[in-house]
């Protein structure tokens, strides 16, 4: 019971120690195509479009693209519901994949 109490708490830290993953998209002007009001999305790691003023997100396209970070609201999600999310993403890429080489 101690080593699963244990280990829960590791992922825990290890969680707050991150940067969210999913950023809620709050304005979505003159991209109305490309992101939705209220749609959570995938958001990648990118110093350089943070430096000046944007997150890279997998849009509606289903590719990465660099918007201004006022358009979301960056979240932290329950380990589980992330992993569930991340999960989902992987099958969606593995999926288009295939489409490709078919």
């Amino acid at each position: 019971m101690k080593s699963l109490e244990k280990s829960r708490k590791l992922k825990m830290a290890t969680k707050e120690n991150q940067l969210p993953q999913f950023g809620l998209c709050l304005n979505n002007d003159g991209y109305a195509a490309s992101l939705e009001v209220g749609k959570v999305y995938h958001v990648i790691p990118d110093d350089e479009a943070a430096v000046h003023g944007y997150i890279r997100v997998i849009d509606e396209s289903g590719e990465e693209y660099a918007y201004t970070a006022n358009r979301f609201h960056l979240i932290q999600l329950p380990i589980d519901v992330e992993n569930t999310l991340l999960s989902h993403l992987t099958n969606m890429k593995i999926t288009s994949a295939q489409g490709i080489l078919r």
